[in-house]
């Protein structure tokens, strides 16, 4: 059975400050512990009033403390902003405080704009882009990958006695990811949320360059799908979600509406695109989508983002979608 994750972003509501959204992704992921979702993994976003994460290392410690068996990870961390010796050596702390449960998802793209993304790298140009693939292996040297020639380490190390490492994921949108995923023989999740038109290229592409190693002697395959679940009213609970994605999209940033909010604003007769691809309805109407699109990528485990205004709503959808897959939660 494929394997069901969760992908949360810490959202901002209308009215809400960002204590209120940590703590909410706090009891998502005791929740998902309980339930027996697979991973729970935060988003790394920048200058954004709706987004809470912006240091994936530093909420994975709290929620490693606030958890009891669930794998946690970044989801990703913006490797371009980042110094790989730096992400290393946090991601080589993390699993020695929780081992045997920290994932490291890296990926290409920002994770915010421009002159933010400048700020972030303090002065290093966008060459940092251009070095991404070279920096993901150095990463994965410093963590001791025994894949990796020791040299490209440059003699540094992320920590002095690793007795495990974390998992490396590589994180996409389009078949650049994917093609470097599968020439490292990598995990990868595609963003299939994000950009469901590119999820058969970058699917084909990832499998047809991959090459086996010893800790992963085949693919390994994560499908990021957009999912929400409820008793009635569904499409009118997922509104306040669907116009934050909408605001990305059109640089137009802003906390999560509330549902009220959301149903007055003038902006939702144009959800229609952002509603691409996402699933969202009563429980079995999700399940059955979910289903269907695990068996068209063939993938080896689906995480599930959610975005409401409550976390009550959130809440429930992951409790429906588990009691429908059949997780054997506590």
């Amino acid at each position: 059975m494929t394997k069901l994750s969760v992908l949360d972003l810490s959202t901002v509501g209308e009215g809400q400050s960002t204590a209120e959204a940590v703590a909410a992704t706090t009891r998502l992921a005791q929740l998902a512990d309980r339930l027996g979702y697979h991973r729970f993994w935060v988003a790394e976003h920048h200058n954004m009033p709706m987004v809470a994460a912006t240091s994936p290392p530093v909420l994975i410690a709290h929620l490693g403390s606030a958890t009891e068996r669930i794998r946690l990870g970044s989801g990703g961390v913006m490797l371009p902003n980042h110094a790989p010796l730096v992400v290393a050596e946090q991601f080589a702390l993390l699993e020695a405080l929780h081992p045997g449960r920290i994932d490291l998802g890296i990926g290409r793209a920002p994770g915010t704009d421009r002159r933010t993304s400048a700020a972030l790298r303090g002065g290093r140009s966008d060459e940092a882009v251009a070095n991404f693939p070279h920096d993901v292996v150095q990463t994965m040297a410093l963590l001791g990958d025994g894949r990796v020639r020791p040299e490209v380490a440059e003699g540094l190390t992320a920590t002095p006695s690793a007795s495990s490492a974390p998992e490396v994921v590589l994180l996409g949108s389009s078949g650049y990811s994917a093609h470097l995923a599968g020439t490292l023989g990598l995990p990868f999740a595609f963003a299939h949320h994000f950009a469901p038109e590119h999820t058969k290229l970058g699917v084909a592409t990832y499998q047809e360059s991959f090459r086996p190693t010893e800790r992963h002697p085949e693919p390994y395959l994560i499908i990021g799908a957009s999912a929400f679940a409820a008793e009635d009213e569904a499409e009118r609970l997922s509104l306040p979600g669907l116009l934050a994605t909408l605001g990305i999209r059109t640089n137009r940033l802003r906390p999560t509406p509330s549902v009220a909010s959301a149903l007055a604003d003038p902006d939702r007769h144009w959800v229609d695109e952002v509603r691409k691809g996402r699933i969202i309805g009563a429980r079995d109407r999700v399940i059955g989508e979910l289903k269907e699109l695990a068996a068209a990528t063939g993938a080896d485990e689906l995480m599930i983002t959610t975005i409401t205004h409550g976390y009550a709503e959130r809440a429930r959808s992951f409790e429906l979608i588990a009691q429908g897959w059949g997780l054997s939660g506590q």
